[in-house]
């Protein structure tokens, strides 16, 4: 019997490790509403290690909570669409595309959350908290560049986010 308590705790430490260590580091930053052709679909929260700091050097996260629902397709069309504009020799081999491939659809309510670790160059994609995929890769933070690049997918949410 102690065994067998020791094998659940032992389970339990491990599903809620991984979580807590992927967020330790990061504070919320800003939150905005998620605005796609004038309707808000819901609200994106940004999380980094330092809020003042540039993005692109550092631990950072994206939440979306989806208040709409949205079709698998509509998300890999604007990433693709977005990363081409934005990543620089970007292509379908790309593999950032490995994260976009992840996409399901969205209801009301569920979360996408889009995670990376500058130690270790992995970009995570969970959809209501249930990991994805990752993909681990000297330029796996460029995938924030839809949103956070040059020609972003909403130039006033990159604005509300980055507190520009």
């Amino acid at each position: 019997m102690r065994n067998y308590l020791r094998k659940i705790g032992l389970s339990v430490i491990c599903l809620i490790t991984p979580l807590s260590l992927v967020h330790a580091n990061t504070q919320l930053c800003k939150k905005a509403p998620l605005i796609v052709t004038s309707k808000n679909v819901g609200s994106v929260s940004y999380y980094a290690n330092n809020c003042s700091q540039n993005w692109d050097n550092q631990d950072i996260r994206l939440d979306f909570t989806y208040n709409q629902n949205i079709p698998e397709w509509a998300f890999k069309k604007a990433a693709t669409y977005y990363l081409k504009k934005n990543v620089t020799n970007f292509s379908n081999e790309s593999v950032l595309n490995r994260i976009t491939e992840l996409y399901h659809p969205v209801k009301k309510g569920d979360l996408y959350t889009l995670n990376y670790d500058q130690m270790s160059k992995q970009l995570s994609l969970s959809l209501n908290q249930k990991r994805l995929g990752s993909i681990t890769d000297s330029q796996a933070n460029q995938y924030f560049k839809i949103w956070f690049g040059d020609s972003p997918f909403n130039a006033k949410l990159k604005q509300q986010l980055l507190n520009l």
